[in-house]
């Protein structure tokens, strides 16, 4: 791959990634741990990740359970599970926490789709941003005596390139609903 192509295909897929970990912080009616990852608790006064203050399982299909290494946690742990957009309230019973997740709503389901869909266009939207920078600066090189040739070479690698990561986005999208979807 020519050098001048790496960079916009660095910065095409890391829009894809960002987008997969967006997507796992959606919840589809099961319990998934990474709805948490966001989440940050405070531990001697320094905002810490829930993960490096506490076990974290899910026991159940629709739970997920929070057992704090320090019993102190339970009630900062149900703070910043409270402030959170989770939409889930927390119960403990002095030792550990259990969030359970209810069954997803049609409606609710429908409602998720239309915001992965979204999503995905913001993705897509991105790489073509990062796609008209790319032939934007091919164009300038072709002020410095740089062939018309090589220049329409690059912008064709570049659309190639464009192409493969929107799939992957396409991809995403098509998955993540039909989890979604799925009861």
């Amino acid at each position: 791959m020519d050098a001048r192509l790496t960079a916009y295909d660095d910065k095409m897929q890391k829009a894809v990634e960002h987008l997969a970990a967006d997507y796992l912080t959606i919840r589809a009616g099961r319990a998934n741990p990474h709805i948490l990852d966001k989440l940050k608790v405070e531990y001697y006064g320094t905002p810490t990740p829930i993960q490096q203050v506490g076990n974290i399982s899910v026991p159940e299909p629709r739970m997920i359970q929070i057992a704090p290494w320090e019993k102190s946690l339970i009630k900062e742990i149900e703070k910043a599970i409270m402030a959170s957009d989770i939409g889930i309230t927390p119960n403990n019973d002095g030792s550990v926490i259990r969030l359970v997740f209810p069954e997803l709503t049609e409606d609710r389901r429908k409602e998720l789709a239309k915001d992965i869909k979204k999503k995905g266009e913001d993705a897509k939207v991105a790489i073509r941003n990062i796609r008209r920078d790319g032939n934007d600066a091919f164009k300038k090189l072709g002020k410095e005596e740089v062939s018309e040739d090589e220049i329409k070479t690059l912008e064709d690698e570049l659309q190639k390139m464009t192409d493969k990561y929107i799939k992957e986005v396409d991809k995403l999208v098509e998955e993540k609903s039909k989890e979604i979807m799925t009861v």
